[in-house]
């Protein structure tokens, strides 16, 4: 019996920075604030930003919960700027971005 190798789970090999920087979320609004918030540091590997798109980067810090990665964005956090340079961001559009470039349902 052969056997082969198993792409099991959401991600066989890891995102490059070019599939990140193609990725857009699908609704206009969420991709405008994408397009001049995060994706300069999310899809840069030199920045150490997870990339968008990179579930295993992205699972440690989903299982922190929601309600500490938002406030990671809102106030700051390592290298992110205080708000993740989205002046015009609600916590509702953080939340659906971080679902975005994590992948998460």
């Amino acid at each position: 019996m052969a056997l082969g190798l198993c792409a099991c789970g959401p991600q066989a090999r890891p995102i490059t920075p070019e599939q990140s920087a193609a990725l857009v979320p699908a609704e206009a609004r969420l991709a405008a604030l994408y397009e001049t918030s995060c994706k300069t540091c999310h899809t840069i590997k030199a920045s150490g930003a997870p990339l968008s798109g990179d579930a295993a980067a992205w699972a440690p810090r989903l299982k922190q919960g929601m309600p500490t990665l938002v406030g990671h964005t809102v106030q700051g956090f390592k290298a992110m700027p205080a708000g993740g340079q989205c002046a015009g961001c609600t916590a509702a559009d953080y939340e659906a971005l971080i679902h975005f470039m994590s992948g998460a349902k």
